[in-house]
């Protein structure tokens, strides 16, 4: 069964860190472009960050560049969401994505056909 499933969210203070994992089964990273999507209550989804292991591009959402990094650790079929300086307005649903067709430069949530379940971060003022 093709799987992912993310970890690491949380309760964090502005200002804080965390990192989000997202881990593959039934399927490896190798040839897939992952991306890490989020959504706020009442909001739409949006795209915070990709890599793509195919082309090697990534893309970075302005509001999160210079604060969020993405890693992939291909080893361990694992994705990492860096998130520093957290902000209120970083409180979301996070979710990763996987797609073996798509590229960073195509970052919409329509082309990804693998979704995980989502992991909840919230930031305190």
């Amino acid at each position: 069964e093709v799987q992912l499933v993310e970890s690491g969210g949380g309760l964090v203070q502005a200002g804080g860190s965390l990192r989000l994992s997202c881990t593959a089964s039934g399927f490896t990273f190798d040839d897939y472009t992952i991306g890490w999507f989020r959504q706020a209550p009442g909001k739409e989804r949006e795209g915070v960050l990709c890599i793509s292991n195919s082309d090697g591009s990534t893309y970075y959402t302005d509001s999160v560049k210079g604060r969020f990094t993405i890693a992939s650790d291909n080893a361990k079929n694992k994705v990492y969401l860096q998130m520093n300086s957290l902000k209120p307005e970083d409180t979301a649903v996070y979710s990763c994505a996987a797609d073996k067709f798509t590229i960073c430069s195509n970052f919409e949530y329509r082309y990804f056909e693998v979704w995980g379940q989502g992991t909840l971060v919230t930031v305190s003022s």
